[in-house]
């Protein structure tokens, strides 16, 4: 029986057009945290949402500034799914890759912990320190106007390169804070595992699989050095695809499929299928999109006389 302290602590990411997001997408994250806490491995900490940015040329993708808003909406109510912009931000399109390479990137400098080189990984774990005496790394709960953008965690680096190991700060209790919820106070940790991983449909991993259409070194990073979770759409086979690609067949310890009994009908739900049923007037927008959603859809007058 693994303690909570031994258990890996999970942030999800999830990258994509949201356009629009769907209840699909809310229920993908759901499922993988359900999925990875009866595992018994992982403790999933937060979820991340990043849409892509304007530039990816996709026909039909309304502006950031409405996927984002529709982000917004659509996790109005969670309280450990947040939306990140920074990939919109961006002057151009940013891959994958890149995108978690910067949410790494950033919790390197949340956190103080020093990571070492992507393509030259340490065999031992390097010792965190402090970061030039900035601004207090831990805020207590009377204090979070200057929220910082990831989780705030204290330590040092382990060996596998997508993992930051924490020890347990001075004071006694410490806030998990981000830009748009509280994620708890968290328990007094002597040592954790925190661990940023991918989580996609079937239908991104069997994208992997085209050639051409990833570069082989950010597809070693991506699997190699942080992980992915995957959640299967439509009687999608992982195993067959897996098998399809000499990246995913080397780094399969790396990729955990949420297995599940039972075919949930939110797993067949798209983006696709939400703008299809807007433009038809199909009423059945309603079991693809939450209502907040549909509301600012509306009143923005989006997708209604649009293709793609």
């Amino acid at each position: 029986m693994m303690t909570e302290t031994s258990k890996t602590h999970v942030i999800l990411l999830s990258c994509g057009s949201f356009n629009p997001i769907t209840k699909g997408h809310i229920h993908m994250f759901e499922k993988a945290r359900e999925y990875l806490h009866k595992s018994g491995r992982f403790i999933v900490i937060g979820g991340i949402i990043s849409p892509v940015h304007d530039s990816y040329g996709k026909p039909g993708l309304v502006p950031s500034r409405h996927r984002l808003t529709m982000c917004q909406l659509a996790v109005q109510s969670s309280d450990w799914i947040r939306v990140d912009p920074w990939e919109c931000y961006q002057d151009t399109w940013q891959t994958t890759c890149s995108v978690l390479e910067h949410h790494r990137d950033l919790m390197k400098r949340v956190t103080g912990c020093i990571l070492s080189n992507v393509n030259s990984p340490s065999t031992t774990p390097v010792i965190g320190q402090p970061q030039n005496q900035t601004r207090p790394i831990y805020q207590n709960n009377n204090n979070i106007n200057n929220k910082p953008t990831a989780v705030k965690l204290w330590g040092k680096m382990s060996e596998s390169l997508g993992k930051i190991c924490c020890v347990r700060p001075h004071s006694d209790r410490f806030t998990f804070v981000d830009e748009n919820a509280n994620l708890g106070t968290a328990m007094r940790y002597e040592e954790i595992e925190l661990r940023i991983l991918l989580l996609c449909g079937s239908d991104l991993l069997e994208s992997f699989c085209i050639p051409g259409l990833w570069k082989n070194s950010d597809m070693e990073v991506i699997v190699g050095d942080f992980g992915i979770v995957v959640v299967p759409r439509d009687g999608a086979d992982t195993e067959r695809i897996m098998n399809h690609s000499s990246v995913l067949r080397k780094y399969k310890e790396n990729i955990i499929v949420v297995k599940d009994d039972i075919n949930h009908p939110m797993s067949i739900v798209s983006s696709t299928k939400s703008r299809l049923a807007l433009q038809h007037g199909d009423g059945h927008v309603v079991d693809y999109l939450s209502q907040p959603v549909i509301d600012y859809i509306l009143q923005s007058q989006l997708y209604i006389n649009t293709s793609g």
